[in-house]
């Protein structure tokens, strides 16, 4: 496959500031018109137009417990058809019944469409089921749907699909671009690649019982666009696939992501614009998902307290962050990555969270077993920036006393140099539990972060220069890549995996275990 690995002068990856790296930009990227195939990128092309303005597709979402599935759709009109038909017999479908409310048709190009919440409860696992929705009056054709085992849970985890992100980069004679429609042809150019990662992965991975998402499922962040959401939910995996997605910085500050993903046990903290925390049980695993652009960290912990009084008996306690709090990329890790390190760190050890699910890198890494140290340190967030439109990256503040602190300090400017200094050393908070060379720990102490690389390729980082001291193992080959974990009461067991060029599934992480004897 033809790659694009050539950094130009005017974007080169590091612009040194006064010393210290911003990020600026990359031109690392998946080019879909020469992966996959030419003939299966044509017919991608060919139905392109009808995709981007097919805003119904059904998103699939892990229940409240294994036992539950959670449906949500659009259909077009004023009045909602909130209903599923489910059962074992596709020729004899039960209704179940939901809610639905009206879409904001500025987010659909005046279209009027409404949204419809459902949950089937009452499934068993290792069987095989079937669905239908209702869209405006039409039963769509019946889907066949899977459980597996839920005691032996095998989950599929990905980072970043960011389907739009490669707007700017070139494709044949010209660039992609992010217009709005079936004009934008970064969501084009990303949406093969996500259902390509996705058949490439279930194919190798066929007993995979649901996904876990790190967020930024689309790129737009102010003004939703619904071709990204539609390329992203068309992915034929998604089918029959659920999904429990992260609201990443770029889902965060509109609606839309609301609208398409019926979340389990919505608890009304940790909100921005398009949601905010949730949490299920699956098995042996309990799953507590946080809205971490909200940087009211007293609201997580709350989250996470419900969670497990709803559930305190759960083996395993895997919490799925968006931002990168320990991760190794150049553009996040050392900068708004971190942000919330101070404050997220000792609430992590105060519940005994065994896993830490990250993204926003788009790099991988596994971090080595990690523990706060237990000292007093400052609490910092982001801010909108003036025009309210997205977060205003060049610059944290300090919690407390609203200090602000340029991430990207000019060197000729001392005062901001040393704000910016006790930033990052306010920031070594932690202590190491392992030295990283184990690959099987029993009844560790301490916490496993993991940062996913982006599923889709639509946008890749460099790795920070120097690794830092709490990672592990990281990688960067520029290909698209997934984990995945496997659960039982006893284990849980993580490896990483690359799509290459031509296809072939690579392993860049051995399976990295951690044993518990007890609860």
């Amino acid at each position: 496959m033809k790659r694009k690995h050539v950094i130009s002068c005017l974007v080169a990856g590091a612009l040194v500031l006064g010393g210290h790296q911003a990020w600026a930009a990359t031109v690392h990227y998946n080019d879909s018109s020469v992966t996959g195939g030419a003939e299966a990128w044509n017919q991608y092309v060919a139905g392109w137009d009808a995709l981007a303005n097919d805003f119904t597709h059904v998103s699939l979402t892990p229940g409240g417990a294994a036992t539950e599935l959670n449906f949500a759709w659009y259909n077009e009109g004023a009045q909602g058809t909130p209903v599923v038909y489910f059962g074992t017999d596709p020729a004899n479908l039960t209704a179940y019944n939901g809610m639905s409310s009206s879409v904001d048709a500025s987010l659909t190009q005046g279209r009027t469409f409404c949204y419809n919440y459902v949950t089937v409860p009452g499934l068993q696992e290792n069987t095989t089921y079937y669905y239908s929705v209702n869209k405006s009056g039409v039963i769509t054709e019946p889907q066949e749907y899977k459980t597996g085992s839920f005691s032996d849970v095998n989950i599929l985890y990905f980072g970043d699909p960011q389907v739009g992100a490669s707007k700017g980069q070139p494709q044949g004679e010209g660039k992609l671009s992010d217009a709005d429609g079936a004009a934008n042809t970064a969501a084009r150019n990303d949406g093969f690649a996500w259902d390509r990662t996705l058949d490439i992965a279930l194919a190798h991975n066929p007993n995979i019982n649901f996904a876990i998402s790190a967020g930024d499922q689309v790129n737009k962040t102010g003004k939703a666009k619904e071709e990204e959401y539609a390329a992203y939910l068309s992915a034929s995996a998604l089918r029959s696939l659920p999904v429990a997605t992260t609201i990443g910085n770029h889902d965060s500050l509109n609606p839309d992501y609301s609208y398409h993903f019926n979340n389990p046990n919505p608890i009304g903290l940790g909100k921005t614009q398009a949601g905010g925390d949730y949490y299920y049980s699956y098995g042996p695993g309990l799953f507590i998902v946080l809205n971490t652009n909200n940087y009211n960290v007293a609201e997580h912990e709350q989250a996470i307290q419900m969670a497990i009084e709803n559930f305190p008996d759960k083996q395993w306690r895997v919490v799925t962050i968006h931002q990168d709090i320990y991760g190794s990329g150049l553009d996040h890790s050392d900068t708004d990555g971190m942000i919330l390190r101070t404050q997220l760190t000792p609430i992590f050890d105060k519940y005994d969270i065994d896993v830490v699910l990250q993204g926003h890198d788009h790099t991988y890494s596994r971090s080595k077993l990690l523990y706060g140290d237990g000292q007093a340190h400052n609490s910092y967030e982001f801010r909108l920036n003036e025009a309210g439109d997205d977060y205003d990256w060049d610059n944290a503040y300090n919690r407390a006393t609203g200090e602000k602190i340029n991430l990207y300090p000019d060197a000729n400017d001392a005062a901001a140099t040393a704000a910016h200094d006790a930033f990052i050393q306010d920031n070594n908070c932690y202590n190491l539990a392992t030295d990283g060379s184990q690959m099987s720990v029993t009844n560790p102490q301490g916490t496993l972060y993991m940062t996913a690389n982006s599923a889709s390729g639509s946008k890749y980082y460099e790795l920070i220069s120097a690794q830092q001291d709490y990672i592990a193992n990281r990688s960067q080959n520029w290909l698209p890549s997934y984990s995945i974990i496997n659960m039982t009461e006893n284990s849980f067991k993580i490896t990483t995996y690359q799509i290459a060029d031509d296809g072939s599934v690579q392993t860049i992480d051995d399976t990295f275990t951690i044993n518990k004897s007890s609860n």
